[in-house]
C-alpha cells in the first residue's frame, strides 16, 4: 500500500469541486461526499488508479465498484438501457439507485473497476457537491464506500480520516451525509433484481415497474455483480448481537425505540421508531459504539419493511464472521 504523508483535508467551500478534479486527474483518490455515505472516488478510466483505491481499501479486487457519473445522458455512454432501467432512472436518479447494466461497447471505465464482467454498476447522486465534483471531472468516478473494506462505512469526513488517513489524498469534507445508507442496487440484465437493499425502498421499486422486483440469490458472493453483496461487510470489530430482547454483562446497547435496560452504555436508532432517521444514524453508532470496546453489542429488533430491509440487511453483514485487518 503507498502511505502518504498526510491525508489533506479541506471543506466544501467554493473551489473545492475544482480542487477535486485535479486530483482525480492526477490519479489521485479523494474522499466525497454523497447524500447516501462518503465515497473514495478514482478516475473510473485510469486502471492504476483504481489498482490504489483498492490497495488503501483493501477491498478484494474481484468486488466491483460503482461509476459515478452527473446525469443519465453520461451513464448512456458507459451502459446499455433496456426499458426497465430506462423507467428507474426517470423515477429515481439523481437518487440513491445504483442499475446494472451491460457495459456499452465504447465504455471507457477501466475493466478493474468492473472485476472483469460485461457489466456494469452505474449510479447518478443526489448530492451538490458530487455532482459538481463530476461535472468539473469530466469522467465516471468510480466511489466505494470510503472506509477500510469490510469495516462500518463513512458517514462523516472523521469517519473517513478515522480509516484513511495516509492512505489517500484528498477529502472533501461536506459535512454529515443526509441518508446515512448505500444506494440500493438493482440488476436490469434480464428480470429485474434487487442486489442490495438499500436507500430506495423496494415498495417504490415495484411501483415503477408494475411488477415484483426478483431477489438475488444467496450463492451471488461468490462472484458478485456489485458491491455489498460479500456476506461479511459493514463490520465493527465488536461482536454483534442481533434481535436482542435483553442486555447480557458488559454489553452495549444499540437500540431503536423504547431501549432496553442494563447496558453500560446506549445509543439509540430512533427513539420515534423512524426508519429513516436510523437509517441516518446506523453506521456513525455502530462506529461510536464499537470504540467503547465492550465484549458485544446488543442490536434491539429492526421492523423489515421500507428501509428497515436496508438496516437489517447491514446489520445481517455487519454481524457475520469476518476478518478485519
Amino acid at each position: 500500500m503507498q502511505v502518504l504523508s498526510k491525508t489533506r483535508l479541506i471543506k466544501a467551500v467554493p473551489g473545492a469541486a475544482h480542487a477535486a478534479a485535479e486530483c482525480l486527474e492526477r490519479g489521485g483518490l479523494v474522499a466525497l461526499p454523497t447524500e447516501t455515505v462518503y465515497g473514495l472516488g478514482a478516475d473510473a478510466t485510469n486502471g492504476q488508479a483504481v489498482a490504489r483505491l483498492y490497495d488503501a481499501k483493501g477491498r478484494p479486487a474481484f468486488n466491483p465498484l460503482i461509476a459515478h457519473v452527473p446525469d443519465i445522458d453520461a451513464a448512456r455512454q458507459i451502459a446499455v438501457f433496456n426499458a426497465d432501467a430506462e423507467a428507474l432512472a426517470a423515477a429515481f436518479w439523481p437518487g440513491p439507485l445504483t442499475l446494472v447494466l451491460p457495459r456499452a461497447t465504447a465504455c471507457p471505465v477501466s475493466e478493474l473497476a468492473t472485476a472483469g464482467l460485461d457489466t456494469i454498476a452505474v449510479r447518478v447522486p443526489d448530492h451538490a457537491l458530487a455532482r459538481a465534483i463530476l461535472r468539473a471531472f469530466g469522467k465516471p468516478i468510480v466511489a466505494p464506500s470510503a472506509n477500510i473494506s469490510g469495516h462500518v462505512s463513512a458517514t462523516t469526513a472523521a469517519h473517513v480520516a478515522t480509516d484513511l488517513d495516509g492512505r489517500i489524498d484528498l477529502i472533501v469534507d461536506g459535512g454529515p451525509t443526509p441518508l446515512g445508507i448505500e444506494s440500493t442496487i438493482v440488476a436490469c440484465l434480464d428480470e429485474p433484481t434487487i442486489l442490495r437493499p438499500g436507500g430506495l425502498a423496494r415498495a417504490d421499486i415495484a411501483a415503477t415497474l408494475g411488477r415484483e422486483p426478483a431477489q438475488a440469490s444467496e450463492t451471488a458472493e461468490q462472484s458478485p455483480l456489485a458491491p455489498g453483496m460479500l456476506e461479511s461487510h459493514y463490520a465493527p470489530r465488536t461482536r454483534l448481537r442481533l434481535d436482542a430482547k435483553s442486555v447480557e454483562p458488559d454489553e452495549v446497547l444499540l437500540a431503536f425505540g423504547t431501549p432496553l435496560t442494563g447496558a453500560k452504555a446506549t445509543l439509540n436508532l430512533s427513539e420515534d421508531s423512524d426508519l429513516a432517521e436510523a437509517a441516518a444514524n446506523l453506521f456513525g453508532y455502530l462506529r461510536q459504539l464499537d470504540a467503547i470496546g465492550a465484549a458485544g453489542i446488543a442490536v434491539m429488533p429492526i421492523p423489515h419493511e421500507g428501509l428497515g430491509e436496508a438496516i437489517n440487511d447491514r446489520l445481517r453483514r455487519a454481524a457475520a464472521p469476518k476478518t478485519l485487518p
